[in-house]
């Protein structure tokens, strides 16, 4: 009952198999048939997505915003609040700079339905640094200036820089990886 593998193969290349006169033109109208398919539109769900991304951006950039904005005004209150760009005008270039930057290489970045979900879960992490950066900040006004809180709020500016570039980085590559595997589904 048991059959050795290798002679029942040799025995199937061993059988000439023959394609049709017409095989090669079936299979290309096939093929141009299935690429040529619309695709079903998903046009209610994009549209929701788009906006919640959109949603996130702008509540993170007003965040941003707000955070420079209540920095500069003066508060009603009697002690003056402190913030890095009031202890020098060293600090206040660094913070300057730091915020500015952020600013631009969030309005950079082109959210779309491929990358929606890399660029919410950076928002993320950078809405967590700005939370942070607020409680530093609270800090620095109960204990007073030092050192360890002036790093901290100046590597808290610096990561979420950090990241931001990350997620450009990472976009570009991700756009390439896109536009390779569509040349190749093309071929």
């Amino acid at each position: 009952m048991t059959q050795d593998i290798r002679k029942l193969a040799k025995q199937i290349r061993k059988e000439e198999t023959t394609l049709s006169a017409n095989h090669e033109a079936n299979f290309e109208k096939l093929l141009l048939a299935e690429l040529h398919q619309k695709q079903p539109k998903k046009g209610f769900i994009k549209w929701i997505s788009i906006a919640a991304s959109v949603a996130v951006l702008v509540s993170v950039c007003s965040g941003l915003f707000l955070t420079n904005e209540n920095d500069a005004t003066p508060k009603n209150t009697p002690t003056k609040q402190i913030t890095l760009g009031t202890i020098s005008p060293e600090f206040n270039t660094i913070e300057t700079y730091y915020i500015n930057s952020i600013n631009l290489e969030i309005s950079e970045i082109e959210i779309d339905n491929t990358n929606k979900e890399l660029i919410d879960g950076y928002l993320i992490k950078i809405a967590e640094l700005m939370n942070e950066y607020t409680l530093l900040t609270k800090e620095f006004n109960t204990k007073g200036v030092n050192n360890a809180t002036i790093d901290a709020l100046i590597r808290n500016l610096q990561l979420r820089l950090e990241l931001l570039q990350q997620l450009k980085k990472q976009l570009s590559q991700f756009k390439n990886l896109n536009k390779k595997n569509d040349e190749l589904q093309i071929l």
